[in-house]
């Protein structure tokens, strides 16, 4: 009976909702912009803590103007060099990138140039090029190229955006799964065999 629970349980658990998207930030257009900016916003809604997915392809480029200021979504954060695949137009090995150190717009910190998303509750996450981990706010997502002027941006960058975002009814199934997983572990514990000694 103990492994029937165990596969209920686990069969309510993925049950949760997901949604995706797939959009084009573009750097000129989403900037932040001091804060001034209007940023992308998916139609994405995340609560705090649920699972926030970001992917995108490394060759896919966006330039805050002159040289050497192109940059993926982890933004100017080292030396980079012109390859075949990438979108520069460059000549392969000509250095298109390098470091621009963190850049302070709203009191949020954030390699210059990356992929910042805000949550409608204020908070900004640096999400960058291909990331996974945990919603640091909630509300709707709204993406930003992170910049302090837009005149001189160019490009785009295509992100895949994926989370999952459990509803109340998902949350009570798994209470209950795990609730019955645990009586049928105790009931077990307490038919154990007694033994006794003289």
């Amino acid at each position: 009976m103990f492994k029937y629970l165990v596969a209920g349980a686990l069969s309510m658990a993925v049950a949760v909702p997901a949604s995706a998207a797939t959009v084009v930030v573009k750097a000129a257009d989403h900037s932040i912009n001091s804060g001034s900016g209007t940023g992308l916003a998916p139609g994405l809604v995340f609560s705090l803590g649920s699972l926030l997915t970001v992917s995108s392809s490394t060759d896919d480029l966006w330039s805050a103007g002159a040289l050497p200021r192109y940059s993926d979504g982890n933004g100017l954060v080292g030396n980079l060099f012109a390859t075949a695949l990438d979108d520069s137009g460059q000549a392969i090995g000509t250095q298109i990138g390098q470091s621009f150190g963190l850049t302070n717009i709203l009191g949020f910190n954030a390699p210059y140039g990356s992929l910042v998303g805000r949550f409608a509750d204020g908070t900004f996450q640096l999400l960058g090029a291909n990331s996974s981990g945990p919603a640091a706010g909630s509300g709707e997502l709204t993406l930003f190229y992170w910049d302090t002027i837009s005149s001189d941006n160019s490009g785009e960058i295509t992100f895949n955006i994926d989370g999952a975002v459990p509803e109340p009814a998902t949350w009570a199934l798994l209470l209950l799964g795990f609730g019955l997983v645990g009586g049928a572990m105790r009931r077990r514990a307490n038919t154990a065999p007694q033994v006794s000694y003289a």
